[in-house]
């Protein structure tokens, strides 16, 4: 059994919760806030929880082995390095952290300590995604493709009322690039690999960071177009161009309907897919096959691909988000 830890009490860390436990490979065992109340009304729900409002004391549970981050982008990096110290495996909500060296320095410190990092990008280790990516020509088969996903934040209007929530927040790491436009740069460089250039053409909003915003990934025989933002909302499909069609999904992010285009036959494929009704639950079950097996060489290759996948997206989103102007406060730490 997996003996969990949870930092940041929102609603996403709720989803994977209970993914970790429809698994029945974890168990809850840990929850911190700085607010004991914020705590135990995030564990009341779960059974025998211990808390704590300090880190020193959230990391020293000794019968805690993994803990997943979800709190504000910015923290991330200290407090996965606070843990992997402690010798715990850590789960990192995406964006893991705000810069390649954050990222760098934790892969490092993650292997010398001989636990595990995870980054949480969920869609990657859906079965709708894998399929996808198995269904993918050659690359000299492919002529582009067109990603998009964006969502109109809440938050945003504190942002219009003249306030910086922290996901709108260059100090925290915020803006649609980081928060949404990562899943797309996880599906164009998990199916398609690194691109040779990467621009990005953003709107600031008043707190100096993106709200909306479109990329463009260059490879050596076609382009990926990305679409993203958090002060709008899209409707829009995704696609990918092949010599002979297309290949429509309703998402990238969470795919749930596929269909190609078969411009030859002039004819519409449906493409079967699988989907679990808490889309962290397959993450929740691949990060178990791995740390139930640490010494398994299959699940071993598993891991460092996902890990080598964690930091090149992460150069391309900090790529993307500098070619725009967009500074965070880790840039210059």
């Amino acid at each position: 059994m997996i003996h969990l830890g949870i930092i940041g009490t929102n609603w996403i860390s709720h989803q994977f919760v209970k993914a970790a436990l429809e698994t029945n490979r974890y168990d809850l065992t840990a929850v911190y806030s700085r607010k004991l109340e914020t705590a135990q009304k995030f564990g009341e729900e779960y059974g025998d929880v211990e808390y704590a409002t300090d880190l020193n004391t959230f990391f020293g549970i000794a019968h805690m082995d993994t803990v997943y981050i979800a709190s504000p982008n910015s923290l991330h990096f200290e407090q996965a390095k606070q843990g992997i110290l402690a010798g715990k495996n850590i789960i990192v909500e995406k964006p893991a952290f705000s810069t390649p060296a954050e990222m760098a320095e934790i892969i490092e410190l993650a292997n010398q300590k001989k636990v595990f990092f995870f980054e949480a990008a969920r869609n990657i280790h859906e079965k709708s995604f894998k399929k996808i990516r198995d269904l993918l020509p050659l690359k000299n088969q492919i002529t582009g493709a067109n990603f998009t996903y964006m969502k109109y934040s809440s938050r945003y209007d504190q942002v219009l009322d003249g306030q910086e929530p922290n996901i709108f927040s260059p100090h925290f790491s915020g803006g649609a690039m980081a928060d949404l436009g990562v899943y797309l740069v996880y599906a164009a460089v998990g199916w398609f690999g690194m691109p040779n250039e990467s621009h990005y053409f953003a709107r600031k909003i008043p707190t100096d960071v993106d709200g909306i915003g479109t990329a463009i990934l260059r490879y050596d025989l076609f382009d990926v177009t990305l679409q993203t933002g958090k002060n709008a909302d899209s409707f829009l499909d995704s696609e990918i161009y092949f010599d002979g069609g297309t290949l429509v999904l309703d998402s990238v992010n969470a795919i749930s309907k596929a269909e190609f285009y078969d411009r030859n036959h002039q004819e519409r494929d449906i493409i079967s897919l699988t989907t679990e009704e808490n889309p962290m639950i397959e993450e929740a079950n691949d990060f178990a096959d791995v740390l139930e097996n640490p010494n398994d060489p299959t699940m071993g290759v598993r891991y460092e691909e996902w890990v080598e996948l964690s930091r090149n997206v992460n150069k391309v989103v900090t790529s993307l988000r500098k070619s725009a102007g967009i500074v965070f406060d880790a840039d210059t730490e």
